[in-house]
């Protein structure tokens, strides 16, 4: 199922006799062995050997040193050094600051810094909430993490996360022109990370938590919505939920169903999950299952977590039990966010006609794609080298630059399920092997924005309309009551 890919790229120098075959023999050492050349550059030619930088894919670290080795057991060859790109990439971070404004001369520095600045630091005192518009708080968000959860590696910490938030950042810059900036903590403790983001909170206009195992991250992201006046979302739940809802709803369209016709399972039931499920209600489908690794949760299951009590609640109205392989037979869609491997073609057989599957465990998927694909109707992955790859980049983006555009106090799951339809509908014409946008498609960005801005919006103008009629109930009541004193 897998191929060689980019993440796994290296750059061999490597030195060979100068024949008309050179060239030939090194690219086809390459080949048999499986590894993908992705470019082939000359760096030096004389009469007795070239000099050459052969690029290509692998599979593995191990598979990119067999690469390496092949090239080196031919005759006259030899390899000079070894780059692996990725590591190229990461050499002293992804990302910098880079000021706005010109420091050029006297005048400048007495406008930017003191003693000019000192005016602009008394007027935020007199007024705090001017922070959104004369510092960086209004174009930038805390990429925020304890390392717990990096991807799909686990428990790596705060250092180990560092190349994952930057890359988080860069893509807030590239996709909306948001700022971020990685914030990795070195503490897993609830209320430590709790009371260390509220105390920096100030700074920003909003934080994306990321990378934080369940369900600690339920707890911590509940609470500091509750403590904070920015918003507060949480990438690893909510991004995945809009992207799959958002896909969901073309592969629908695709197939002629609807959503409260169908039966749907989701597996696994941690942040991406839960915040799926979240999602999923306000459309009503026919049945919701939800299973974990202990099997299909129900509300007799011992010793729930509360997290897993809510879901228990809100789904399997019937009272199934037994695990995945019984929750699928006669179900329309299926959505894993789980763990490799977890299903066969049988599996995928005994859904209904026409079913949807989106098998989202990474790297490696809950079922080989190639094998889905011959008894279901649509099929998404998580990856890049299928079709239907649902991305959280396709998320993230565009609601934060929506909520800093509307000064948004909060997110609501409205504006969720606001991104969700945006994302959808920028596919005009879905088909099976596509249901969703690419990543680098430009108008999928400022599309979730509009949709999240014009949410936030509608929701302040509809609190602020309804407190001025609280006000006019309760001057109301006040004028009643003392017409009443007076009666009497």
């Amino acid at each position: 199922m897998a191929v060689p890919g980019p993440g796994y790229a290296i750059t061999a120098r490597v030195e060979a006799p100068a024949s008309a075959t050179a060239a030939g023999d090194l690219a086809v050492a390459v080949g048999r062995v499986g590894g993908v050349m992705t470019a082939f550059d000359v760096v030096e030619s004389r009469a007795e050997a070239i000099i050459v930088d052969i690029s290509c894919n692998a599979l593995s670290e191990r598979h990119a040193e067999e690469i390496t080795e092949a090239l080196d057991a031919l005759d006259g060859v030899r390899v000079r050094n070894v780059s692996d790109r990725t590591f190229l990439v990461h050499l002293g971070g992804k990302i910098e600051v880079t000021p706005k404004v010109g420091l050029r001369t006297r005048e400048d520095l007495s406008r930017a810094y003191t003693p000019g600045v000192a005016r602009v630091c008394q007027a935020i005192a007199r007024r705090p909430d001017d922070a959104r518009s004369l510092t960086i708080k209004r174009n930038t968000v805390a990429v925020v993490t304890d390392g717990s959860a990096v991807l799909g590696l686990g428990n790596l910490g705060a250092a180990a996360a560092m190349p994952v938030m930057e890359g988080k950042a860069a893509l807030f810059k590239r996709f909306a022109g948001v700022d971020a900036w990685p914030v990795a903590l070195d503490t897993q403790d609830t209320e430590e990370i709790i009371r260390t983001v509220e105390v920096m909170a100030p700074a920003y206009g909003g934080i994306n938590l990321e990378d934080i195992a369940a369900p600690r991250c339920f707890e911590i992201e509940a609470r500091l919505r509750e403590s904070l006046d920015v918003p507060v979302f949480h990438d690893d739940q909510h991004g995945t939920a809009v992207v799959v809802l958002g896909a969901l709803r073309n592969a629908l369209r695709v197939v002629g169903k609807r959503a409260e016709d169908c039966r749907i399972v989701v597996c696994g039931v941690g942040a991406a999950g839960s915040a799926i499920i979240r999602l999923l209600l306000p459309l009503e489908p026919a049945e919701l299952l939800a299973v974990d690794v202990e099997g299909i949760i129900h509300r007799d299951r011992p010793g729930l977590h509360d997290s897993l009590r809510w879901v228990a609640e809100q789904t399997n109205r019937e009272g199934l039990t037994g695990d995945v392989h019984d929750a699928l037979p006669g179900a329309d869609v299926f959505i894993g966010v789980s763990a490799p491997n977890l299903l066969h073609a049988e599996d995928v057989k005994a859904m209904t006609d026409d079913a949807i599957v989106f098998a989202l465990a990474n790297p490696d998927p809950e079922i080989d794609p190639g094998v889905a694909q011959h008894h279901a109707a649509v099929v998404a992955t998580g990856r890049s080298d299928y079709p239907n790859q649902i991305n959280n980049v396709l998320a993230f983006p565009g609601i934060f630059r929506g909520l800093l555009d509307a000064q948004a106090r909060g997110i609501t799951d409205a504006m969720l399920l606001a991104a969700s339809a945006a994302i959808a509908d920028v596919v005009t014409e879905p088909n099976p092997l596509f249901i969703v946008p690419s990543v680098f498609d430009a108008t999928v960005s400022p599309a979730v924005a509009a949709a999240v801005r014009r949410v936030s919006e509608d929701e302040r103008a509809a609190s602020g309309a309804a407190s001025v009629q609280e006000a006019l109930d309760v001057g109301s009541a006040s004028a009643d009551g003392a017409v009443r004193a007076e009666d009497t």
